[in-house]
């Protein structure tokens, strides 16, 4: 189970924040002040952090500062201001992400994914080692050069020219291979912070535009499947 710390002096965030955050599988320790944060962190180790700005005895940075200088634990600031300068700062302290109030809890859910996903903390399956290549048949994936290759009849390759989004989304696909992902998880797995836009109506294109560079048949797809009323599924043996 991920240890995760929240530093959030508004007792009625930090509950509902506590109790969703639980229900989704993490450990939560909750504390109120910079002082009661900064001697939680010298005694435990944490999955993640995520930290108010603005606290009674101080603000979140000074935590932010604490951590980074123990140990390269992800961080995820809270803030009621999207201010220019509040963002850059915090991201000069060594936060990974910040997300203003107020906000919704599925968004910052998705949010703590994607970053402990870069951290290499996330609980996803564990998936080839760098060098490895993704048998998907015709088709090869090389996390190491993220490229994707078609193999040809003839045992040649040719490059599958795909977008940063579309290779992501087929990534997100292998992950969670054999299992049946909703739109909305799709549409969680997808979110980015570097401001990729990505909505349910957008998600039909990318999927589209995915299965006619990679399906040998984009009318009869045997990669990725529709299971209807339901979402998607990865078909893969290897």
């Amino acid at each position: 189970m991920m240890n995760l710390l929240l530093l959030e002096d508004d007792d009625a965030i930090a509950m509902g924040l506590k109790y969703s955050l639980e229900k989704e599988g993490y450990q939560v320790i909750h504390e109120r002040t910079r002082a009661a944060a900064q001697e939680i962190i010298e005694k435990e180790t944490f999955d993640l952090c995520i930290l108010d700005i603005n606290l009674p005895d101080g603000n979140g940075y000074d935590v932010c500062k604490a951590i980074k200088e123990k140990e390269d634990t992800p961080v995820i600031f809270l803030t009621a201001s999207d201010a220019e300068v509040n963002v850059v700062m915090g991201l000069e302290m060594g936060a990974d992400d910040y997300i203003c109030k107020p906000f919704r809890v599925n968004e910052l859910m998705a949010r703590i994914k994607t970053v402990l996903r870069r951290s290499g903390r996330g609980k996803e399956k564990a998936g080839p080692g760098e060098n490895d290549e993704i048998d998907l048949g015709h088709i090869r994936i090389s996390p190491r050069e993220a490229r994707v290759y078609r193999v040809l009849e003839d045992g040649t390759r040719e490059n599958v020219e795909l977008t940063a989004l579309e290779y992501r989304l087929l990534l997100a696909f292998y992950t969670n291979r054999g299992a049946v992902m909703s739109r909305n998880r799709l549409l969680e797995e997808l979110w980015d912070v570097s401001g990729d836009f990505v909505n349910d109506n957008t998600l039909t294109v990318y999927i589209k535009r995915l299965r006619d560079k990679i399906e040998k048949d984009p009318a009869d797809p045997q990669i990725i499947r529709t299971v209807r009323g339901m979402g998607y599924q990865m078909i893969t043996t290897s």
